[in-house]
């Protein structure tokens, strides 16, 4: 998701003008208008729930009469709701899936979307709880499992686990309590209601007094990148206030004072590779190549005539 970042530059741009007008600045947060009010429909994946009330809060400081209003779900279940018509300014997904759909689908602005967090799969156990398992490749060898839902992104990173590691089957005949989201797993092996669980790693760091992380997933057998991306949704109903909010608290969300939080809790920035942005030039130069050279033969072939 790259298309954000032209977007987030002219944001900058123009919220730091406003800056150096009203004589206030801080670090990766640009105060432009205190006056700004207005209601910010946000939707958040379910695992993001601790870390963005926390950057509510820090924004509301700046931001007092603008109003974040949350709802938290696992990032299928948001998706369809925003597909459905409800009210939403700001998409925060836990999977690039659910996003790109809304930007296929011209619901998200996709000059807005950005890929922002990382973060891990881990397999879980209640705190002292006892198991067999020592890691994804035995997990057949639990009584039970909470897993999440396969419209959940944790339970599809979970299903694709289980297809590298060749035990799809076996896993299907296992005793499943199959939640809608990455709470309800959480919440299941942290009350001690199922010997394992998979869940991110933020979520347990949580919940570190009620679970025990029994190992991360394997590289080999988790190849798509847990990538969180977040971005602006096409809210016919928002005011020129609610906009301007979103906008701004959109900005917000990718500053670096953000990111300290979100790193508080377990998550890291994501940074695009750098191999995949040479890839990019590259095939951006070669597409500015061919066409220069479709221009040259038409351009011989006009002269031939």
């Amino acid at each position: 998701m790259k298309g954000g970042k032209n977007m987030r530059k002219k944001l900058i741009a123009a919220m730091m003008a406003g800056v150096l007008s009203a004589g206030m600045f801080s670090t990766g947060v640009f105060a432009a208008d205190t006056d700004l009010k207005g209601e910010v429909n946000t939707f958040i994946a379910a695992s993001l729930s601790n870390a963005m009330e926390e950057i509510q809060k820090d924004f509301n400081e700046t931001y007092p009469d603008v109003e974040i209003l949350y709802n938290a779900d696992s990032s299928g279940t948001l998706q369809t709701q925003i597909e459905e018509g409800a009210r939403c300014d700001i998409f925060f997904s836990a999977a690039d899936k659910q996003m790109d759909a809304l930007v296929d689908e011209d619901l998200a602005k996709k000059d807005t979307v950005e890929d922002i967090l990382e973060n891990k799969v881990v397999l879980i156990k209640p705190k002292d709880g006892e198991t067999k398992v020592t890691g994804f490749e035995n997990i057949t060898d639990a009584a039970n499992i909470a897993l999440a839902g396969d419209s959940v992104p944790v339970g599809q990173y979970s299903r694709e686990i289980f297809d590298n590691l060749g035990i799809t089957d076996e896993v299907n005949k296992m005793e499943i309590n199959e939640g809608k989201n990455v709470s309800e797993v959480l919440a299941a092996v942290s009350e001690g209601s199922n010997e394992i669980g998979i869940v991110y790693a933020t979520d347990a760091a949580s919940v570190a007094d009620k679970v025990d992380v029994i190992a991360e997933a394997p590289a080999d057998a988790l190849k798509t990148p847990v990538r969180y991306p977040v971005g602006l949704i096409e809210d016919k109903e928002a005011s020129e206030d609610d906009t301007a909010a979103a906008e701004a608290f959109l900005e917000y969300i990718k500053s670096d004072d953000a990111m300290k939080v979100f790193e508080k809790y377990g998550f890291t920035a994501y940074k695009a590779d750098d191999a995949s942005e040479t890839d990019d030039k590259d095939a951006e130069a070669t597409e500015e190549a061919d066409d220069t050279e479709t221009n040259a033969e038409t351009e011989t072939t006009e002269e031939a005539k």
